[in-house]
């Protein structure tokens, strides 16, 4: 298969795998005006920190077994095979998030003093861990999908989910006011929901059947990733529990609210992440070393341009879905985005030392950056709070990107076209600084982000291949045939 036809597969599942993300985005930013006239600042921020917590066990948990289940799945010899890898990998997700859920109600009161100073918050620990619970085995079940590539059905799971969720969440939170623990309970209602009609949908593929040496060998392949996933995560979540800790819950509400803007973002790298695993793994060896470095620059292409709009355009955006006390949560937006940049620059990267069937030092290079991490909060969010973890976040994610893109270029070589990835990002820093300095209005946020293609033409960014592929598009566009 062709170049081209290789990024043009992966540009179409990403787009559909992306329409289910993007749904549960863009109900998650419109239900903002909900939270925010029905919780504080604080409840919000308690909300967070244990959305942060769920997400640091879902990896611990999963890790091992989340990312060896594609490998074997495309390894096994034939649908027998298959079906084995399948099984187990559900049994074995199955048991453990059981087992995380009695621990985690049976600790319920210890948690929350640990997170929170006192127990009051033991309620919404244990809905946290009934959450986490339905997460890990809907994720397990919507894999089958993505290794079978039928984008379609998993957006289809992904929207029902999200129309479960948000009818919950109004019942719970607007009707019943429940408050936090109404959130918690809403956004778990609509994965329960899918998740057994899944169940039941896959029953044929889902016998009692645990194969001990598959199980063995996917986590021998596997196990080597947990520590890099588990300090991925402390990066990801560490900022929660140091703002929730140092600054209080008020603090981490308004550092959530920027988190959640960002998250626009997170849904162009999320469609690809979800598209990602199967396509790279899929590819001849040869092909790959030379698609890889064209996907890493159209990645960052397109994650910068949106980092430039959800920057400049935060404060209107955050005016637009909160109330005034949630308003500062615009400040961090800016610096956010360009860490959700470099994360999918690292996501493209990784890829090919799992490839190579060479992580098992990864973990050295995300450990040192998650050790970085924890220090800079320590040093930063005292004085300067939330725009201290935003920082933090960057620096962290940057120094493990350039850590893993040493390895990965030791082991398994990928022809990258750096001075284009390097442009791109100077270019979208230039002209979110430029906008933040100018100031002015909406039109101006208009105008920089529309500038973002101009300015990299202007810098040679483009490819003379490319540039013909737009002046095309352009007289089709100008002739009304597009």
């Amino acid at each position: 298969m062709s170049l081209a036809a290789q990024i043009q597969r992966l540009g179409k599942h990403s787009v559909i795998y992306g329409l289910g993300g993007l749904t549960q985005r863009i109900v998650a930013v419109l239900l903002l005006p909900l939270y925010t006239r029905h919780l504080s600042p604080a409840d919000y921020g308690a909300i967070e920190v244990l959305v942060a917590l769920s997400a640091v066990v879902f990896a611990l948990l999963r890790a091992g077994i989340q990312s060896s289940f594609f490998r074997f799945y495309f390894q096994a010899e034939d649908e027998r095979g298959r079906l084995t890898v399948v099984r187990t990998s559900f049994w074995f997700t199955m048991g453990a998030a059981t087992v995380a859920l009695v621990v985690g109600v049976a600790l319920a009161e210890p948690i929350s003093t640990a997170l929170f100073g006192s127990s009051e918050n033991a309620d919404l620990v244990r809905a946290a861990f009934v959450g986490l619970w339905a997460s890990m085995n809907y994720d397990q079940l919507t894999a089958l999908f993505r290794v079978e590539e039928r984008s379609v059905s998993y957006s289809i799971a992904s929207l029902a989910n999200v129309l479960v969720t948000v009818g919950a969440t109004i019942l719970l939170v607007v009707a019943l006011d429940k408050g936090p623990i109404g959130v918690l309970v809403g956004n778990f209602s609509g994965t329960l929901a899918v998740w057994a009609i899944l169940l039941a949908y896959r029953r044929s593929q889902l016998g009692l059947e645990f194969d001990t040496d598959v199980f063995r060998r996917m986590t021998e392949w596997g196990m080597p990733l947990v520590p890099s996933v588990i300090a991925l995560n402390l990066i990801d979540f560490s900022d929660r529990f140091f703002l929730v800790r140092i600054k209080g819950a008020d603090e981490l509400g308004l550092y959530a609210i920027g988190m959640r803007i960002s998250a626009g973002l997170l849904f162009l790298l999320a469609a690809f992440r979800t598209a990602w695993p199967a396509f790279a793994f899929s590819i001849p060896e040869d092909e790959a070393k030379r698609t890889y470095g064209y996907v890493l620059t159209y990645v960052t292409f397109f994650s910068a341009w949106a980092a430039v709009a959800l920057g400049l355009a935060s404060p209107w955006i955050v005016r637009l879905l909160t109330t005034p006390d949630f308003y500062g949560g615009a400040r961090v937006v800016p610096v956010l985005v360009f860490a959700f940049v470099v994360f999918g620059m690292y996501v493209v990267v990784v890829t090919s030392i799992g490839r190579a069937g060479r992580r098992g030092s990864n973990w050295m290079i995300t450990g040192a950056a998650a050790l970085f991490n924890v220090a800079l909060n320590l040093i930063l969010i005292p004085p300067f709070g939330m725009t201290g973890a935003a920082v933090s976040m960057v620096a962290s994610y940057f120094a493990m990107f350039i850590g893993i893109t040493w390895k990965a270029q030791r082991v398994f070589p990928v022809i990258y076209q750096w001075r284009r990835v390097a442009t791109a990002i100077a270019a979208a820093v230039a002209l979110t600084v430029t906008g933040k300095l100018v100031g002015g209005g909406l039109l101006l946020v208009i105008a920089l982000t529309a500038a973002y293609p101009f300015v990299l033409a202007l810098v040679g960014f483009y490819l003379p291949q490319e540039r013909a592929r737009i002046g095309a598009f352009g007289r089709r566009f100008m002739l009304g045939r597009v």
